[in-house]
């Protein structure tokens, strides 16, 4: 029997092309779309999760209000690990990482630069689960100057030889580092990527007990099955015994006194899953993502899954009469009413089946290009993933069953003696209002979530499009960031001085402080004349004399730092926030700010000029206030430049850099590029957007076709009446057009408060945002009519073009 219907499904299949290459499209395209963002989203929600203590380790991270200004800061104080492991008996085990720097790292006669390195205690790789290859976990970094290295490090700096016991220099530091340990690789679903990990024991802070300084990331392993805001509830007794007396010594007042000026201070856990999608923290190991990402691609996902099923069920109900006297004639002969929904099930997965198999061959196609896109490494490995295949062939399963059973049942439903009787008995079963009715509802939804998704990528671009081209209060135009510079030692200022002679370069400035992009960053805790009651925290940044014309930075009062000037050392410039803040205003020029040291010694510091608010963070925050100081600060050399030559001025400076360090490689960046990557979250998220708008609308439109094609058929006789009473091919196509240009109508007055709501919701993690104006809900309006009119005129014009005498001839 079951031969028998594959048999039949199969003849059916054929005999009806257009309508099964219009299912099979829509279906592969529906299959691909869904696998695709299904392997994006499950390699998101995979973040962190190779741990095997991943559900019981938590961070432990820093939150703080002072005068209003938040800190939320992903690492803390030196001591905290050790204090709430010997504090806390809930605290297993508790690790630290910090950051080291990106160096330039000499192996044998070579030297190679490298990414960042991290120094980690000597348990870390017993609370992360990155198993040795070559050494011992419990021991490798016990020893001062002792490191693990990745597997891919190693081959590069060693060769084929075995790396462990091989001696290892970072030039600057001129300090011998010994392998004892070998690991395969970060997994890439990791919040921290690192080739070379160097024993805790080497960093002059590890052992440090100040309360007032960070910069570690601090994890903690708690029970099994222990609900972490437990302990965090017990954060505020650190906070009291600990920071307190430190924070009392610095700033002259107590915990209580502190909070009573509105401000506060405090430590906090986070899971360790939580991190990539969930974390709002500065300073994080690497940029996260956003758990409302994952929602948003799970819903296309779906939304094109059904939207492929829904043309399926509109294609099969609607061309029911092409098999109404099959079924007629089978059941006149015994058929049961199952034994007939079997038939078009079969048949229904049968298509499916031949759709899920374009699909797997188009997300071989496209996954490179996804990847680009979305900056992954996805794979589709029926190999490594046993549980891939059982899901496809499930996935599978359902959408056949999914898609067919309502057409299936829908045709074995038919009566006979209507059937066979054919007329106008047949058209009222078959046009029966409640068939009608859900073909509508399904073309309106189908163009609901098309125009929602044009709407949504509009307003994503136009906010990217706000954001490169809105004024910054700097200039990040032809300007170059030549980083690491602090590896010429003296002779950085040699290599400053040859490029400011360059005819082709404007300016140049010496300073890690960048406005866009990776940045030294430098929280400052100041308080106005001698009010030490008053606290602001600022952000400070070191800089010399060229920092602001280099950036083309306005001075709002004031003058700029001058080497006329001998007492510019004790000097500060304010950005226009900070002297607000203040509560100074524009009459800041004068007044002098206080710092207080973790040991309670003060800087007094008199402000000299107001430079104008820029944007120094994501325009997710809002300008912060901030305090520029003159200070050497070397590491990164700021140019700017006046020509169209930057290939031959950075071929230039190139040969400059390797006269004067031939052991190290040249390297930069543009200023604009690096603030166009503050926001590659955004620009992704608009992209694929975009491109499954694309595709819903595509798919969408498949299904009008199908269903214009079927109208057109069947008034056929109709058409060819109206034209032999001398009706133009205008009024056709008006005729057979406004029915679902209703439909479409319908969908956009829906669509359009929804997408409003959705969208207006996702700008208000900006800071600084563009009006969603009422154009965008009016292009897409006149973008799914036009599509919707133009999809269904084909076929309307064809219709009215038959000859009348074809379609009257038979009756």
């Amino acid at each position: 029997m079951l031969q028998n219907y594959i048999k039949i499904a199969w003849r059916n299949l054929v005999r009806n092309r257009a309508f099964s290459a219009i299912n099979i499209i829509g279906l592969a395209l529906g299959l691909a779309t869904c696998m695709l963002i299904s392997l994006f989203v499950l390699d998101e929600l995979s973040y962190d999760r190779f741990n095997e203590k991943a559900d019981r380790i938590v961070r432990v991270i820093f939150r703080g209000s002072i005068q209003g200004g938040k800190m939320n800061e992903a690492h803390v104080m030196p001591p905290v690990a050790k204090t709430l492991k010997a504090d806390y008996p809930e605290v297993l085990e508790s690790t630290r990482l910090r950051v080291g720097g990106a160096p330039l790292i000499t192996a044998g006669d070579k030297t190679f630069k490298d990414n960042a390195i991290a120094y980690v205690d000597s348990n870390f790789f017993q609370v992360f689960t990155l198993p040795l290859l070559q050494g011992d976990a419990k021991t490798a970094l016990i020893r001062p100057n002792t490191a693990i290295i990745t597997q891919s490090m190693a081959r590069k700096y060693f060769g084929n030889g075995n790396p462990v016991g091989q001696v290892i220099t970072i030039k600057g530091w001129n300090t011998p580092y010994q392998i004892t340990g070998v690991i395969d690789k970060v997994p890439t679903n990791s919040h921290f990527h690192f080739d070379l990990f160097i024993s805790m024991a080497s960093h002059p802070d590890a052992q440090s007990n100040s309360w007032m300084t960070s910069e570690f990331h601090t994890y903690l392993v708690l029970p099994k099955g222990y609900d972490y805001r437990q302990l965090e509830a017990k954060m505020p007794q650190v906070v009291e015994k600990y920071m307190a007396p430190q924070l009392q010594q610095a700033m002259g007042m107590t915990l209580a006194q502190f909070r009573q000026k509105g401000n506060d201070i405090g430590l906090f856990l986070e899971p360790l899953t939580d991190i990539h999608l969930h974390s709002d923290m500065t300073m994080n190991l690497e940029a996260g993502s956003d758990i409302r990402y994952v929602y948003i691609f799970g819903a296309v996902a779906l939304f094109m899954l059904l939207i492929a099923c829904i043309n399926f069920m509109n294609l099969s109900t609607a061309g029911a009469s092409k098999r109404a006297k099959e079924v007629g004639i089978r059941k006149v002969l015994g058929s049961v009413k199952m034994a007939l929904a079997n038939q078009f099930l079969i048949e229904s997965l049968l298509l499916t089946a031949i759709a899920l198999l374009l699909a797997i061959g188009l997300v071989y196609m496209a996954l490179p290009f996804f990847n680009q896109l979305a900056d992954k490494e996805l794979t589709l490995n029926f190999t490594e993933n046993a549980w891939l295949l059982p899901a496809l062939l499930l996935l599978g399963l359902l959408v056949g069953v999914l898609a067919g059973s309502y057409p299936a049942f829908f045709l074995s439903s038919f009566k006979p003696i209507a059937v066979l009787k054919g007329g106008t008995a047949f058209r009222k079963f078959t046009s029966s209002r409640n068939s009608i009715g859900l073909r509508s509802g399904l073309v309106v939804f189908q163009f609901f979530i098309s125009i929602s998704l044009m709407v949504g990528a509009t307003v994503v671009y136009r906010q990217l499009s706000y954001i490169q081209n809105k004024k910054l209060g700097y200039n990040k135009d032809q300007v170059l960031v030549l980083p690491e510079t602090w590896l010429l030692g003296k002779k950085e200022d040699v290599f400053r001085s040859q490029i400011m002679q360059d005819p082709r370069v404007v300016n140049v400035s010496t300073s890690g402080y960048l406005p866009a992009g990776p940045s030294n960053n430098n929280n400052f805790t100041v308080y106005p004349e001698t009010n030490s009651t008053q606290l602001v925290k600022t952000l400070r940044y070191d800089v010399d004399y060229n920092y602001i014309p280099t950036l083309g930075m306005q001075l709002a009062a004031g003058r700029n730092f001058s080497q006329h000037y001998g007492t510019d050392s004790s000097g500060v410039i304010l950005n226009e926030t900070a002297a607000k803040t203040f509560g100074w205003g524009d009459k800041a020029l004068g007044h002098t700010i206080t710092n207080a040291n973790n040991e309670g010694q003060k800087t007094a510091y008199r402000v000299i000029g107001i430079v104008k608010d820029f944007h120094f963070k994501s325009m997710h925050e809002r300008i912060a206030p901030l305090i520029m100081v003159l200070s050497p600060n070397s590491g990164t050399v700021i140019v700017k430049v006046k020509t169209k030559d930057i290939a031959g001025l950075l071929a230039s400076m190139k040969q400059q850099w390797s006269q004067l360090m031939p052991d190290a490689p040249f390297s930069y960046s543009f200023l604009d590029e690096r603030f166009m990557a503050t926001y590659r979250a955004e620009q992704k998220i608009g992209s694929i957007l975009g491109i499954f708008a694309g595709l819903t609308i595509f798919v969408a439109c498949l299904g009008l076709f199908g269903l214009a094609t079927f109208t057109a058929e069947q008034r056929t006789k109709e058409i060819g009446v109206r034209k032999v009473l001398g009706a133009s091919v205008g009024s056709i196509v008006a005729l057979l057009s406004k029915d679902f240009l209703k439909l479409v109508a319908i969908a956009i007055v829906i669509a359009v408060p929804v997408a409003w709501y959705t969208m207006s919701r996702w700008l208000e993690d900006f800071a600084y945002k563009i009006d969603i104006s009422w154009w965008v809900f009016a292009l897409a309006a006149v973008l799914s009519v036009g599509i919707a009119l133009l999809t269904v005129s084909f076929q309307s014009i064809k219709a009215a073009l038959m000859n009348p005498v074809k379609s009257l001839r038979s009756e």
